[in-house]
């Protein structure tokens, strides 16, 4: 029986640590979201890079379900919808809105709160119980981002901070419902599924919005758009929802704590933001307490 139990333990945290591996390339392209969104704004507007995304996204992600002859299931078409709409529309559209006032760096660590978001919405309809350490280094790690922003602004909350927080809270409640879904059907479809659902609002949304300008456009601004389109909304899907339900929501989602340090080398590298030691440090603490926390029990219902 203890030999049973170890080869089980064993196989349970191999089972963790590979999904951990996976959310990590998951949160390696999104790490390349915001300076890739500052680009898209040099040619187009906030909305339509929203529904413009998700457009050509959709269009992928209909290929590639018809190429694989997958069927929906229809019980849960409701939530597939639910977390399009705040992983489509909801963080995309804020985010970008963000984009016009603030530096990508800066946005980076202000969304290093969404692991703690995440976990209790993980906590609050995932099923999913987090130990009261896991809970002091997710308020930690939020209460240094909060700090950052607010001295990073003056002591004073820009709304560009406003819209990446709520971008945040869409973002979180998102991956939770796409989390749980994953644990029925393969990541990859998750997200197909639900750029596929709200796709009639994309679609018509960036018809609507389109300018015959955009024809026109600096080449930084189309290639903006495409990561957007086929990383951001795509491919950084497949490996973050395959994760969260392979090593469980709220401590995967601690790995999006990294994040940060990815935007920060891709807006210094990229964009030519000027990162200041501060930003690092900060960055460097958040890292830290993510640490604490991936050794922390989670139990999962």
């Amino acid at each position: 029986m203890s030999e049973r139990s170890e080869t089980a333990g064993r196989e349970s945290m191999s089972r963790e640590t590979l999904g951990l591996l996976i959310g990590l390339a998951g949160v390696v392209i999104f790490g390349g979201t915001l300076p890739f969104t500052k680009l898209a704004l040099t040619g187009f507007q906030p909305a339509f890079v929203c529904f413009g995304r998700a457009a050509i996204a959709s269009i992928a992600a209909g290929m590639v379900l018809t190429a694989f002859g997958k069927h929906l299931l229809r019980e849960h078409a409701v939530m597939l919808f639910a977390a399009g709409l705040l992983l489509v529309f909801g963080f995309p559209l804020m985010s970008t809105i963000a984009m016009q006032t603030v530096p990508a760096a800066h946005g980076a660590v202000v969304l290093a709160i969404l692991p703690l978001t995440t976990s209790i919405f993980a906590a609050l309809i995932g099923g999913e119980r987090p130990s009261v350490l896991f809970w002091l280094c997710g308020v930690a790690g939020a209460a240094l981002v909060v700090f950052f922003a607010l001295r990073d602004s003056g002591m004073n909350l820009t709304s560009g901070d406003v819209w990446l927080f709520m971008a945040g809270l869409a973002a979180s409640l998102g991956y939770v419902i796409s989390g749980k879904i994953a644990r029925h059907m393969p990541g990859w479809e998750v997200i197909c599924w639900a750029l596929i659902l709200t796709a009639p609002i994309s679609l018509v949304g960036s018809a609507l919005l389109f300018h015959r300008d955009y024809l026109h456009v600096p080449e930084t601004a189309i290639v903006g758009l495409a990561y957007l389109s086929f990383g951001s909304m795509f491919l950084g899907f497949f490996a973050w929802n395959v994760g969260l339900a392979m090593g469980g929501i709220a401590r995967v989602s601690q790995v999006q704590l990294l994040q940060a340090f990815v935007t920060i080398a891709v807006s210094a590298l990229m964009l030519h933001e000027v990162v200041t030691l501060d930003t690092v440090l900060f960055a460097i603490a958040v890292m830290t307490i993510v640490a604490l926390g991936r050794k922390t029990r989670v139990t999962r219902q």
